[in-house]
Formats: C-alpha cells, sequence, structure tokens
C-alpha cells in the first residue's frame, strides 16, 4: 500500500468551509455574462462562501463552436482573467473561473479549455485544461469539441487555506472529465482531494440520464465532497443545458441542488464527516490495483 493511499484515514481534522456554485444560462453576449457571473458572486460572498466556483463557459455561449477563437484571451492577460481576479480579491474569496478559451500559440484554429482558479488576493491559484473532449450525435444534436478545442494532459488540485487557516486539497475538473473516474483516482495521489469541483454545461439528454448519478458516484468512490457548478436552461443559441448544480458529501448525499434557471447553491466542506466516512468504510485502504 502507497503512502498516498493511507493518508485519507486522518480522521482528526475537523475543519469545515462554505462554498457554492453558481448556475448560469450564459448567453453570446460577454458583458451581460460576466455582470451576471459578478452578481451571483456577491451573493454566494454575501451567504459566507469561501471558495466559490463558476461553470463552464460561464462567459460565452455562442451561436456557434468557432465563436469561441474570437474571444479567446492569451494567458494571463485579458478582460475576463482581470475580471476573476477583481471578483476574488473584492469578496476575499477563492474562485474557480468556470472556463474561458485561451489562445494556444502557432495555431488559430484551437484554443484551450481553460480553468482558472484565483486567490483571494487576485493571484493566480491554479490553471486545468480540460483533458477529455465531448463528441456526441444522437441523430438531432451533435457535438465535437475537438474541432476548437485541444485537450490538456495533467490532472490539477491546489491547497485552499481558509480564513480560520484550516487547510483543504481542491481536485479540478470540467464536464465531460465526470465520465472518466481515473481522472478523479490520480487526484487522490499523491495527497487526497477534500473536495471535486466539477464546471459543467451539460446537454440536456446526457444530464438527465447521467449527471447526478456520476457525480454522486465520484464522491463516493473517493469518500470526498464534490460540488458542481452548471449551465441550467435554454440559451439564446437555442441550446438547452440540463443544470441542476449540486452539493454532496463524502456518503453521496446531496447537500443542495438548484434544478435550472441561475443562481446559487451553498455547501460544506465538513473534515469532521469526511473523517467518519472514511474511517467507518476505509475502502480508500482496500485498494489492490
Amino acid at each position: 500500500m502507497t503512502p498516498a493511499m493511507t493518508s485519507p484515514m486522518n480522521s482528526d481534522r475537523t475543519a469545515s468551509v462554505d462554498c457554492a456554485a453558481i448556475q448560469m444560462v450564459s448567453s453570446p453576449d460577454v458583458a451581460d455574462n460576466l455582470a451576471r457571473a459578478g452578481q451571483q458572486i456577491a451573493l454566494a460572498a454575501a451567504a459566507g462562501a469561501e471558495l466559490v466556483v463558476l461553470p463552464e463557459y460561464f462567459c460565452l455561449m455562442g451561436h456557434k463552436d468557432r465563436d469561441k477563437l474570437v474571444l479567446a484571451e492569451q494567458a494571463g492577460d485579458g478582460p475576463i482573467q482581470a475580471a476573476l481576479a477583481a471578483w476574488a480579491v473584492q469578496h476575499g474569496i477563492w474562485l474557480v473561473g468556470g472556463t474561458l478559451p485561451l489562445r494556444i500559440a502557432g495555431d488559430p484554429d484551437h484554443v484551450s479549455n481553460t480553468c482558472l482558479t484565483y486567490a483571494p488576493d487576485g493571484s493566480l491559484a491554479a490553471r486545468y485544461d480540460k483533458i477529455h473532449l465531448f463528441r456526441y450525435d444522437d441523430g438531432e444534436r451533435r457535438y465535437d469539441e475537438a474541432a476548437t478545442l485541444c485537450a490538456g494532459t495533467q490532472p490539477v488540485a491546489f491547497e485552499l487555506r481558509s480564513r480560520a487557516g484550516d487547510t483543504f486539497r481542491v481536485g479540478l475538473s470540467t464536464c465531460y472529465d465526470l465520465r472518466f473516474p481515473e481522472l478523479y483516482r490520480a487526484l487522490m495521489s499523491p495527497l487526497p482531494c477534500d473536495l471535486f469541483v466539477v464546471g459543467a454545461a451539460f446537454t440536456y439528454p446526457t444530464g438527465q440520464a447521467h449527471w447526478e448519478v456520476l457525480l454522486r458516484a465520484r464522491a463516493i468512490e473517493n469518500q470526498c465532497h464534490v460540488l458542481a457548478s452548471a449551465q441550467g436552461g435554454r440559451h439564446a443559441n437555442g441550446r438547452r443545458t440540463w443544470g441542476h448544480s449540486l452539493a454532496i458529501d463524502p456518503w453521496g448525499v446531496v447537500q443542495a441542488v438548484r434544478p435550472e434557471g441561475e443562481g446559487v447553491v451553498m455547501g460544506r466542506v465538513d473534515l469532521a464527516r469526511q473523517g467518519d466516512v472514511r474511517r467507518q468504510l476505509p475502502a480508500l485502504t482496500h485498494r489492490v490495483m
């Protein structure tokens, strides 16, 4: 048994931190999307959230896939990144910025679908490029993210330090990643996560069938909190997303959910609860492969 699989048994950790998932119904209007995101972030912070998560493509749900190529920013520079950093400072929060398109040097036809996390001082705490690219065709709806996106290659987690001085390990993931449990296993090593966050824009049919069961499975099999921030409703481009932003505890219990429409879903990362789950059913130490 490796050290990474013994460390989840630290049941003496008792800290907690409040967090929030923002649900949006983003449009092709970037300025309006940013204004709406800012309003919801303020509501979440006022409710006590120290970590706030935005959904995939919070800044743009374009009329066509190639719209994101025009919007794409250079890493470290651009109005969307500036807004994320400013919100983190304004509210003194850790902000997981859903995703935004970032340019790829030498490739004008593709961008990365990137999740940027900002610390309360506005500094960049983590960058995660979506690894798994979605492709779907049911005869009516067709999607192929690889037409405009380049996939990332590395799992990413960061250390959140709360206002009380406690540390929580947070693993990042985006939408279609949710179907690949090996990513979340990778995020549990070399140190286990306390929270997985998922920013998403799940299609209505795939979300209706699989969204909640996949999220609960990732929580249960890793005995880890999950916070999922989703697009949820009918968009100006004609697309309908599933929504159902969720907060889930390490036993797989849904703490809160918002079915559709813009709003805030509050959750809490409770290390005492997590410690109880991992101690009573030490499945993480029973792994043999």
